[in-house]
């Protein structure tokens, strides 16, 4: 007998039919002899839905009471998956958050999971129950509700599987697996068999929006075995495993992310310390920067930009602007139509050749490079944002049109 931890999206759960599909998946795999924890997200627009109610009335409501509001489509879910359970004939019972025992910091809206306590979840499986919880969600020590923030569902299932040293986490989505590219834009994209941690973390992180980051961080560090899946095919998805040296592809899959600004400070002065302070402002707002450039320098001064999500500009502008003056720097100027199209491979780093290859596949599309970020499986530039879709179509045609040897 496993433990099998399954996770279902808004899309899995949006209407009654699909419900009923749900409810099919789990029961089946609750009739194999295995123990069934179902973690589920609001369905379809539910979320959104709720955030424009909360507009009509406050447009600058408390993050904990948008949190109370929130966390409402989940209960939804659970609620309404139980019932679709019980008609089929099998034992039941939905949980909130904090009935199975998730314990988080009180940073509303994005708060971080400090610990499982699953006794509840484990009294109920003892009882043969199938057990369904309400993902994104779980309460602080002030017991009040808190939400998990983007990919929150995800974050919850894998915690659930690494509390419960469960055997398997399925994350069920709208796509059959993870893809060398977003499917729905790109024709050619493959469905990838296996791909590792490391790679799929820097998937999610640079806009691949199969799982979210924090669940990829916390199951390489818990070792938990994710598949991603469909809910409405039920055909084998994509392993997320520890690698090993036999199984790194040289590539892996092309990403983008639109959600991105660049922030340029003009004139540092050249002089030790100057970049500690800039980003350690940033720091203290919790203000995330990605790619980085400092110029070279002219007339003792240099230039350094930098990328932030759009949703963290107006606040690093506001961090940066007062102290522009005081650290002698001339100006400060941002671009919020940018993009940032990456690849990723484990292979890139003991194959020369990738990055002039990705380089050559945007020169043959006419598509110029703003700036260039490396590591030691990744390869992002930032390009204008309404080149992002050729962009990816022009690198993916590159390296998976088989010309390109991927081993």
């Amino acid at each position: 007998m496993a433990l099998i931890v399954q996770k279902f999206g808004g899309t899995s759960v949006a209407n009654a039919e699909r419900l009923f599909n749900v409810a099919d998946i789990v029961t089946k795999t609750y009739e194999q002899g295995n123990d069934v924890v179902v973690v589920v997200s609001a369905q379809g627009d539910t979320t959104d839905d709720l955030i424009a109610k909360a507009n009509e009335i406050n447009t600058n409501a408390s993050k904990r009471e948008m949190d109370m509001l929130l966390t409402s489509g989940e209960q939804i879910s659970a609620s309404l998956l139980a019932m679709a359970i019980e008609k089929l004939g099998f034992p039941v019972i939905s949980l909130l958050g904090w009935q199975a025992g998730f314990v988080t910091n009180s940073n509303h809206g994005n708060a971080r999971i400090k610990r499982i306590l699953p006794d509840r979840i484990q009294k109920e499986l003892d009882k043969k129950n199938i057990v369904v919880i309400t993902g994104f969600q779980g309460l602080n020590r002030y017991n009040d509700m808190t939400t998990l923030g983007r990919g929150g569902s995800d974050t919850s299932a894998v915690a659930i599987a690494a509390a419960m040293n469960a055997d398997l986490c399925q994350i069920y989505t709208d796509v059959e697996g993870v893809f060398t590219a977003d499917p729905r834009k790109i024709k050619g994209a493959k469905k990838l068999d296996v791909i590792s941690y490391d790679e799929m973390l820097e998937l999610a992180s640079l806009g691949a929006q199969v799982l979210h980051n924090r669940s990829v961080e916390m199951a390489k560090k818990y070792n938990i075995e994710l598949e991603v899946l469909s809910s409405l095919t039920r055909k084998p998805g994509t392993i997320v495993k520890e690698a090993n040296k036999m199984e790194k592809m040289l590539i892996s899959g092309v990403a983008k992310d639109t959600d991105v600004a660049r922030v340029s400070v003009i004139g540092v002065p050249d002089k030790p310390g100057l970049a500690f302070k800039i980003f350690s402002k940033l720091s203290a707002k919790n203000i995330n920067v990605d790619i980085i450039l400092q110029s070279i320098g002219r007339s003792g001064t240099k230039d350094i930009s930098f990328t932030v999500p759009k949703s963290d500009l107006q606040d690093a502008l506001d961090v940066l602007e007062p102290y522009v003056e005081v650290i002698g720097a001339s100006s400060i100027v941002y671009d919020d139509t940018v993009a940032k199209v990456s690849i990723v491979g484990a292979g890139m780093e003991s194959h020369p050749g990738v990055a002039a290859e990705m380089f050559e596949a945007l020169y043959e599309a006419n598509i110029n490079i703003r700036m260039i970020s490396t590591s030691e499986i990744k390869i992002s530039v930032l390009i204008n944002t309404a080149d992002a879709d050729r962009a990816v179509e022009a690198i993916h045609d590159k390296f998976f049109s088989g010309e390109f040897p991927m081993k």
